[in-house]
């Protein structure tokens, strides 16, 4: 039979087939070639021993949260208490973007700016629509209700971004399930090995503390240039093919930012990602 683990706690790995739960172990082998199942992976299991036989390759990985074949990241990005960062929301674009996963920015508190605040904060939030990614405002449920069918999402955001707020908008009974698994398990804030996928929405939800891993070192310099959605519009019209828009001379992308084409803050970001990776 072929399902999708949906629980990993130890050894046990529950998976779900035809709206059925297995509990499961890994056969050895899996141990021998250094692999292991992972919530979210696509499996073949013996349903009447309970037991993995194959794990189907998987689309991305992801290490803290375990995870595998996640559609798309949610991005809880606060403007203010804490304050917003183009930083962090663009070193997250950048480890979802190089794992292949859809990013969705969600933006909170707009209500605590004042006006020029706003302004400022707006025209941030335009820049990245008009580059492709998907953007709404935390009081835009109904939209953000939407965009879960058929999906597997994990949550991000930097601490008291409004994540557990967001979630219980969108589905108190969520909330409720989440907080019976940390006691029962006695979980601490980000202690837990324990991953589990749940039901909202007509898709999954990782319950996870969020998107830890932001370590850009792992991630070769050309991978995060590419990550740059903005850069790849303009990536043809460089002098030189693998041109990483640093020190080169006629890079079109140093054109586009001074022109103001391409947010300067963007630019800026991507020359700390790649000289952090590079010492």
């Amino acid at each position: 039979m072929t399902g999708r683990i949906i629980k990993q706690i130890s050894n046990d790995y529950t998976v779900l087939s035809d709206s059925m739960q297995y509990v499961c172990k890994a056969r050895g082998k899996f141990r021998n070639m250094k692999v292991s199942p992972l919530v979210g992976d696509i499996v073949e299991f013996d349903s009447e021993n309970n037991y993995i036989l194959k794990i189907e390759k998987r689309k991305n990985e992801l290490v803290r949260p375990q995870v595998a074949n996640t559609d798309q990241a949610i991005l809880i990005t606060s403007v203010k208490d804490p304050d917003f960062s183009t930083n962090l929301l663009d070193k997250l674009l950048t480890v979802i973007e190089y794992n292949s996963i859809k990013p969705v920015i969600i933006f909170t508190k707009m209500d605590l700016l004042k006006e020029e605040e706003k302004e400022q904060i707006e025209s941030y939030i335009a820049y990245y629509k008009k580059i492709g990614y998907a953007c709404f405002y935390n009081t835009e449920i109904d939209a953000i209700k939407n965009i879960f069918k058929d999906k597997i999402s994990v949550f991000t955001g930097q601490s008291g971004a409004g994540k557990s707020t967001l979630l219980n908008h969108l589905d108190l009974d969520l909330q409720i399930k989440t907080a019976e698994i940390s006691k029962a398990l006695g979980r601490g804030k980000h202690t837990t090995r324990h991953t589990e996928l749940l039901s909202m929405l007509g898709g999954m939800v990782a319950d996870t503390p969020g998107f830890s891993s932001m370590d850009l070192t792992t991630i070769p310099a050309p991978a995060i240039r590419d990550s740059f959605a903005d850069f790849n519009l303009y990536r043809d019209m460089c002098k030189y093919k693998d041109c990483m828009h640093d020190k080169e001379d006629d890079c079109c992308i140093k054109e586009k930012v001074k022109e103001g084409s391409i947010l300067p803050s963007r630019y800026e970001n991507y020359l700390k990602f790649i000289h952090e990776r590079k010492y």
